[in-house]
């Protein structure tokens, strides 16, 4: 974990993050500000989710520039605000000596946008012109001896997920990001952004019953009552991405960080039906796990759709 001794102020430091955090701001805020003003927007990752269901535990680092830091706690927030708060300690004795000035061309993107592509800061700031929940890493394999290490991180936004690999989580990360940019600008003015910013923090839950699947004549459900769920390769997670679009509801896909007795990853697929509705997937990668959990789905909204 990164170093949070805090260093003593000096007159020629510039008024940033490097300031005591305000008594009506969190630390998350006071980062993303500084991030703003510094065009190095903090991304944050999920390293770790372990414990009980009653009594999680997370650890989340986050990446200012050239610093991370970590965090952990009982929840996501927590986790992330203990990480923001060792970044801020440690910016406060970076910018001691080395001040880094805002640069107000940018406005607000990171600093690599003008140069070079940076699908992490751009994916971020349209999360955030969208109101969209900012998008959320998780590295959820890495394999390789030491000094050749092979990372695998997923990118989740909203309903959408994507996977990218690379020799480190930086480059692995920055690859996922590029990859849900490159979905992101596919799906242009389609159903699904629109269906993307209708699920944003400020609006309500969907709220759809089991029951109104059996009699619903829609085009996703009726194929559903008609074709095989036993097609090899087949894309469920695009499959049950389109199925809860046309029918109002949301899914959810939660990774277990234990693997199983044969050493498989595990995944947890909620959708936010009533009652809410939880499947179960393993496979030999997180997003293997992803696609079984929503071929199970699929299966038990099969059943509930066509039993009478």
């Amino acid at each position: 974990m990164a170093s949070t001794s805090p260093s003593v102020m000096t007159e020629s430091q510039p008024a940033s993050a490097a300031q005591p955090v305000a008594a009506d701001k969190t630390p998350i805020q006071v980062l993303h500000e500084y991030g703003s003003k510094t065009g190095r927007l903090p991304v944050y990752v999920m390293e770790k989710t372990d414990g009980e269901a009653h009594q999680p535990f997370f650890v989340f680092s986050v990446t200012v520039g050239d610093i991370t830091c970590t965090g952990q706690g009982p929840s996501k927030k927590a986790a992330k605000h203990e990480a923001a708060e060792a970044a801020l300690k440690r910016l406060d004795l970076d910018t001691e000596n080395k001040p880094i000035a805002p640069n107000p061309e940018n406005n607000g993107y990171s600093a690599e946008t003008n140069d070079q592509h940076n699908p992490i800061g751009i994916l971020q700031e349209l999360s955030m012109q969208r109101a969209w929940r900012l998008p959320e890493y998780v590295v959820c394999l890495e394999v390789g001896p030491a000094h050749k290490k092979e990372f695998t991180v997923t990118c989740r936004l909203e309903t959408l997920s994507e996977t990218g690999s690379g020799s480190s989580k930086k480059n692995a990360k920055k690859a996922a990001a590029e990859k849900m940019l490159e979905k992101l600008q596919s799906l242009s003015g389609s159903s699904e952004i629109t269906w993307l910013s209708c699920i944003s923090p400020q609006c309500p839950k969907p709220n759809v019953y089991l029951e109104s699947l059996r009699t619903s004549k829609l085009e996703k459900v009726a194929s559903l009552r008609r074709n095989p769920l036993s097609i090899p390769n087949t894309d469920y997670v695009q499959m049950m991405l389109e199925l809860s679009q046309e029918q109002g509801f949301e899914v959810t896909y939660f990774d277990i960080d234990e693997l199983t007795v044969n050493g498989q990853y595990q995944c947890l697929a909620e959708l936010s039906t009533t009652p809410v509705t939880v499947c179960h997937g393993t496979g030999i990668s997180c997003s293997n796990a992803h696609n079984d959990a929503a071929h199970s789905a699929l299966q038990y909204i099969k059943i509930m759709a066509t039993s009478m």
